[in-house]
Parts: C-alpha cells; sequence; structure tokens
C-alpha cells in the first residue's frame, strides 16, 4: 500500500520538476529576445501565497523603454507575456507617470525594477533578498 503512494510522489515530483525547467526555459528564451534589444532592466515581486511578478524592460541608451515583458502567477504554467503601453516611455520618467491602472503586484515589481535601476546606474551592487527559507533557517533555535 505504501509503494503506490510512494510511486505517485515521485511521479509528481519527477512532472513539477520537468514543467518547472521548460517554464525557466521559455522566461530565458524571452529575456535573450529583450537582450537583443538593448540593456534589461528586471524587477520582482515575489509571493509566498500569492502571485509572484518579474517585469522585464529592454531600453535603449538613451533610457527609451523599446519592450515591456511580465511574468505573473503562482503556477508553473505562468508564462511571459508583452505588457502594452511602455514602448516609446522614458524608463527614468516611469516612477512620475501613472502606473496605477496596473495590478498592484506588478507596480510592485515595476518600483523594484526601478530601484535596481537607479542602484545600478550608481554604481552600487544589488543584494540577494532573503527568501522565508532563508529567513526560517537563520534563525537561531533554543533548545
Amino acid at each position: 500500500m505504501l509503494w503506490p503512494l510512494l510511486v505517485l510522489i515521485g511521479a509528481s515530483w519527477l512532472l513539477q520538476s520537468l514543467l518547472g525547467f521548460m517554464q525557466i526555459r521559455h522566461f530565458n528564451r524571452k529575456y535573450s529576445q529583450l537582450r537583443s534589444l538593448g540593456r534589461v532592466v528586471i524587477g520582482k515581486n515575489t509571493g509566498l501565497f500569492k502571485a509572484g511578478t518579474v517585469v522585464m524592460f529592454a531600453i535603449d541608451d538613451q533610457n527609451t523603454i523599446l519592450k515591456a515583458s511580465k511574468m505573473q502567477g503562482t503556477t508553473i504554467f505562468s508564462r511571459v507575456k508583452a505588457m502594452k503601453g511602455y514602448s516609446g516611455k522614458s524608463f527614468l520618467n516611469l516612477k512620475n507617470e501613472s502606473i496605477d491602472e496596473e495590478h498592484k503586484l506588478t507596480r510592485l515589481a515595476i518600483h523594484d525594477a526601478i530601484s535596481n535601476f537607479d542602484i545600478i546606474r550608481r554604481g552600487g551592487e544589488l543584494q540577494v533578498k532573503k527568501t522565508w527559507i532563508d529567513h526560517l533557517f537563520s534563525k537561531k533555535w533554543k533548545v
């Protein structure tokens, strides 16, 4: 009775791994397409129980947005999709423009992209943000 359950768990894990690999491959392909246009600014807003969002902006030497894309969702079936209405706008003026029509999670990812761009432009380095797993394992456990 235990073996069928273990086989089901193993098969589920393999399927999830395969689909996750395909999602990452799709993301990398879309990133490469944007990278061929110019520099790419990426912002993200990760969620544990809410949809994660990644936005990518291809910009030229004058910081004009050439193309914008986002990937948003909670599952491995999320795909990168084009964001309409950003081409031709100045990336530097994006924080002054109204992005209120965007979903809240998308707005947070756009603000993260702007922040990342400002840090890099000033010669700084991006800090790796701790995930919930990092926070869990960094706690001092009292015994």
